[in-house]
């Protein structure tokens, strides 16, 4: 075991807002434990969204690229392997940390279950993908949090941020397949946004903030590639920079137990506090969108 000052670890780290995120907490100081499926370039797990669709090809990223970016910056990487849907490998993840690091200072739970079958109709999906999806983006990242939590309380502290969605709250503004989302990803993701005001009322007096951040809908890998094609184009793409660099200022905040409970949607925390340049955000969520309380860029629907 080598001494770290301080050590996060990051799900989904091998594109996206994960990736994002470790890299924006690498700058900060921080030793990174990447996890996710991909762990090599050009690796491919199943992501056409569809039952009725097959996709062969890869998206861009993999743990290692990211660790190789993560050690250029001079800070220590560990990369485990991890499926959300392999019950076992969420006690790997926190043994291994301890077992590397010794410590944890802050969980970012990016990841999010993604396969065929999450972007059909409530009638065409099989209840087996609603099982699949509750077990990774509930039940998964909820025992992360116990475990992360019990080496936090005896350190003394520690901070946990989990990436949520607007569409926990929120209706889809249009058809699933239109540019609304399936029905599995709001129920999934609406249980574990949940968890944080439970969590920060009972792990407050171990001095660990529990806070839910909404990324926007965000200029990913997947989205670049995948999302056209159910058109899902919302209010355009907000930057990566705007929920990496807000996962990264509340992982090192002077006062993480004043936002512990709450919701906090990135790409307006970004702009308050000088994080990202205003301009790079766009219609809906930057300058266009200001002082226009009604505006909503979201296509309207097919006649």
């Amino acid at each position: 075991m080598t001494n770290s000052d301080k050590v996060a670890i990051i799900t989904g780290a091998s594109r996206g807002i994960g990736k994002a995120s470790a890299l924006a907490l690498a700058k900060r100081g921080f030793d990174l434990v990447l996890c996710a499926r991909t762990t090599r370039p050009g690796e491919f797990f199943e992501h056409s969204l569809t039952l009725q669709a097959s996709d062969t090809s890869p998206l861009p990223g993999s743990l290692d690229e990211t660790a190789t970016a993560i050690r250029d910056r001079g800070r220590r990487a560990l990369e485990v392997e991890f499926d959300l849907s392999v019950t076992s490998d969420v006690a790997k993840v926190v043994d291994r940390t301890l077992g590397e690091f010794g410590r944890i200072d802050v969980l970012v739970n990016s990841a999010v279950y993604t396969a065929a079958g999450v972007m059909d109709p409530f009638l065409a999906t099989p209840i087996e993908i609603f099982e699949k999806m509750m077990r990774c983006n509930v039940l998964s990242p909820l025992e992360l949090c116990q475990r992360a939590a019990k080496a936090m309380v005896d350190q003394g502290g520690g901070r946990i941020l989990n990436i949520t969605a607007m569409g926990a709250w929120e209706e889809t503004p249009l058809p699933v397949g239109q540019g609304g989302w399936g029905l599995g990803f709001s129920v999934s993701k609406a249980a574990f946004h949940r968890a944080a005001a439970g969590l920060a009322k009972e792990l407050r007096e171990h001095n660990i903030a529990v806070v839910n951040i909404e990324p926007g809908l965000t200029a990913t890998e997947r989205y670049i590639n995948e999302y056209a094609k159910f058109n899902i184009q919302g209010m355009g793409a907000v930057p990566l920079a705007a929920p990496a660099e807000t996962v990264a200022s509340l992982a090192t905040c002077r006062s993480p137990l004043y936002w512990s409970g709450k919701t906090v949607m990135a790409f307006e925390y970004a702009v308050e506090h000088d994080l990202v340049a205003s301009d790079t955000l766009p219609a809906g969520y930057g300058p266009l969108g200001w002082g226009v309380p009604q505006f909503r860029a979201w296509p309207e629907p097919a006649p």
